[in-house]
């Protein structure tokens, strides 16, 4: 990305550019074929089975295949169960309260907004993602239905056809699921992130051995750097993982995904590297390696110092960078115990609950159900006043939108104006003008369809930068030609589903960007406000517990972990929105986004390691510290909090001059701690109290790194 980052502005050839662009996103890499695979085979089985048996709205079940959990196979059948059973909620939801205000016009139109706002914040909250695409399907599929001027007994009809094919498309994804989770063992988690670190081995293997970068390795580590980690963070969202295990591989895949960018600026870069260089490279490689084999073998890495006293690398740009970042990599995994193995039988965990912990704390959730509500009303009521419920789709594509992302950017506007006009025109009308009058069967039409949707999948399955174009492209296309058991031969039936597809996404553009919060603010802009609320966030974080009761202080760190976790997501998502915005300020904004990835993977390690300390903070049975070095944490925990405040403020143009005590304050800790040990046994071994230490010791390490640069 580093390199995509410094190429853009200086193209003489932006159509060249855009062909090398198109060109890393549309590459093979490793379990891509498989997932494509899985993707085109869950949706042609539900075409098959709808178009057998003369089911309507087979676009639902065909587009749940493209978006569902298809990448958590370890919660496969789970994941199922509950996606059946919101179905059926969602369709109780419809026949029951519909039947209720059906002949009352303004109950029926308060219904309709109320129902919107529920599945926009049923979307942001809800932990289960497949869960949520059934609940939205649902509702965007069943207004309609109950608007039009037909006897109730249709209705219900219909209300029940949808929720056939929607259950069609559930069991046929799970089903092909469990059938590839038998030929495909292996972890969706490690494997990714071996494989980046075995590119950079490869390239660090280069410089050793004195030779340029061989081009498979360049283009290897090119890719991987534009693909990024998004993927890998979306598996951890949606995984059954426990929440400790989520929190440590987030800081993981955050940290690797910097090496990477790291590698691919290096690769363009040509130099000599020294005697003293080489040493030290092969130390980088042999550490990359055995980091690599531990995370393969299932163990945790050990910790690693490179020698502050080797002389600085002459001829290796970045190498001290790279070490830096290869180092805080085993940091991750501080805390080799999570902390719900001691909360009482009582609490829950994250993991066990169907919404997120911060659901009703975070005014986040509240504002995206606010936008989508509407722009979702906004199409309702255009579509009724100008008579033309053919272009109903406008609700079901706010929706999915929705489903997609949380904050609307540049490229993803771009992507889905695109991708509508693909599907929808080129592949939807096109095919009916072209191919479909010369077809009488659905073997033919299955060839078709089995075409658009490897392509679609493929689409889907590269970076964010593309994937967006790929679900746009196939949503268009299925609604044009699954909404009936039939081949469409109408040519106003898509040209209605087009341009409904475009009245919902000029809604969303509407009040995402232009009618609510920061009047289209820059990428750039959102990304620095999101990383200044982290910094508050952890500062936050570091006061904890606030309160004495138990159960209240661990709800509260659950929710902010959340919240945190979310805000890592989402600098890194407008960091990459970065990238396709051309201001005069583009060069400054390039800049700040290059400093704040340098930031955000020590940021995420001060919040992993801050975590690993708070079961001492909970006084958790077995972690008890002494009266003397409890107070001590706390003065210490309390100047954390303030430095991580004064940092935010800087960086929001509110700096002041206050000297950071940071510092003194650990000294105080550790003369505590060594005090305690010297003195003899107490409650919590001299074992414990050194690792108490160690963690601390990190945390100031990465503050004061921070302190320095920001």
């Amino acid at each position: 990305m580093a390199t995509l980052a410094q190429s853009v502005p200086e193209s003489p050839r932006p159509w060249a550019w855009f062909g090398g662009f198109l060109k890393e996103e549309l590459a093979p890499y490793p379990g891509r074929a498989g997932t494509v695979a899985r993707m085109v085979i869950a949706a042609t089985l539900v075409m098959i089975i709808c178009m057998t048996f003369r089911i309507p709205y087979a676009f639902q079940g065909a587009v749940y295949a493209l978006i569902i959990s298809r990448e958590n196979l370890r919660a496969t059948l789970q994941s199922a169960g509950t996606m059946l059973l919101v179905t059926g909620i969602s369709a109780a939801y419809i026949l029951t309260s519909a039947g209720l205000v059906i002949s009352v016009p303004e109950l029926h139109f308060l219904w309709i907004i109320v129902s919107f706002l529920i599945a926009f914040y049923a979307i942001s909250t809800i932990t289960n993602y497949g869960a949520a695409v059934v609940f939205a399907f649902m509702i965007a599929i069943g207004i309609p239905l109950w608007d039009r001027h037909v006897s109730g007994e249709t209705n219900v009809e219909d209300t029940l056809r949808v929720l056939l094919a929607a259950s069609i498309g559930v069991v046929v994804t799970a089903a092909v699921e469990l059938a590839f989770a038998r030929l495909r063992p292996g972890d969706n988690v490690v494997l990714p992130i071996a494989e980046r670190l075995a590119a950079v081995h490869s390239m660090l293997t280069c410089y050793i051995e004195g030779r340029h970068v061989d081009p498979a390795t360049e283009d290897k580590i090119t890719r991987l750097g534009m693909l990024g980690t998004s993927a890998l963070r979306r598996v951890l969202r949606r995984s059954d993982y426990s929440p400790h295990y989520r929190s440590q591989m987030s800081g993981v895949v955050a940290l690797v995904g910097s090496l990477m960018d790291i590698a691919a600026t290096l690769t363009q870069l040509r130099f000599e590297p020294s005697g003293a260089d080489q040493k030290q490279l092969r130390n980088l490689a042999a550490t990359v390696a055995i980091i690599r084999t531990d995370l393969m073998n299932r163990r945790v890495p050990g910790s690693i110092q490179f020698n502050p006293n080797d002389e600085p690398p002459r001829g290796v740009p970045l190498l001290r960078e790279m070490e830096k970042t290869v180092a805080l990599i085993p940091q991750a995994f501080v805390g080799s115990r999570s902390i719900d193995e001691y909360l009482p039988a009582s609490v829950d965990t994250p993991g066990s609950k169907l919404i997120f912990p911060d659901a009703l704390t975070n005014p986040e959730h509240l504002r995206f159900a606010l936008k989508g509500c509407l722009a979702a009303s906004l199409c309702y009521i255009v579509y009724n006043s100008i008579a033309w419920p053919g272009i109903s789709t406008a609700v079901t594509t706010c929706l999915l939108t929705g489903l997609s992302t949380i904050g609307a950017s540049r490229q993803k506007q771009i992507l889905r104006l695109t991708g509508a006009i693909v599907g929808g025109f080129l592949l939807g009308m096109g095919s009916q003008i072209f191919i479909l009058s010369s077809l009488d069967s659905i073997a033919g039409f299955t060839v078709l369809f089995i075409l658009v949707t490897a392509l679609a999948s493929w689409l889907m399955t590269s970076s964010p930068r593309l994937s967006y174009f790929g679900l746009q492209a196939a949503l268009a296309f299925y609604l044009i030609h699954l909404q009936e058991f039939a081949m469409q031969t109408s040519l106003s039936v898509p040209r209605d589903r087009v341009v409904g597809i475009l009245l919902g996404l000029f809604m969303m553009w509407l009040v995402f960007d232009r009618l609510w919060g920061a009047w289209g603010a820059s990428a750039a802009v959102e990304m620095k406000r999101a990383f200044i609320s982290d910094l508050r966030l952890l500062a936050q974080f570091a006061r904890e517990p606030l309160s004495k009761e138990l159960k209240v202080a661990l709800e509260r760190s659950y929710s902010l972990r959340e919240t945190i976790n979310a805000n890592f997501d989402k600098v890194r998502s407008l960091a990459d929105a970065v990238l396709f915005e051309f201001s005069s300020s583009r060069q400054l904004d390039l800049a700040l986004r290059s400093r704040i990835r340098q930031w955000q993977p020590r940021l995420r390690t001060l919040f992993l390691t801050r975590i690993a300390l708070l079961k001492y903070r909970f006084q958790l049975p077995g972690f008890e510290l002494p009266e003397a070095v409890r107070v001590g944490q706390q003065e210490f925990d309390d100047h954390l909090a303030k430095t991580l405040d004064r940092m935010a403020d800087r960086m929001d143009g509110k700096g002041s001059e206050r000297k950071d005590d940071l510092k003194d304050a650990f000294e105080r800790l550790e003369h505590t701690i060594r005090t305690c040990c010297s003195e003899g046994p107490q409650q919590l071994p001299a074992e414990e109290l050194q690792t108490f230490l160690a963690l601390s010791l990190s945390i100031e390490n990465v503050t004061m790194s921070l302190v320095e640069e920001i």
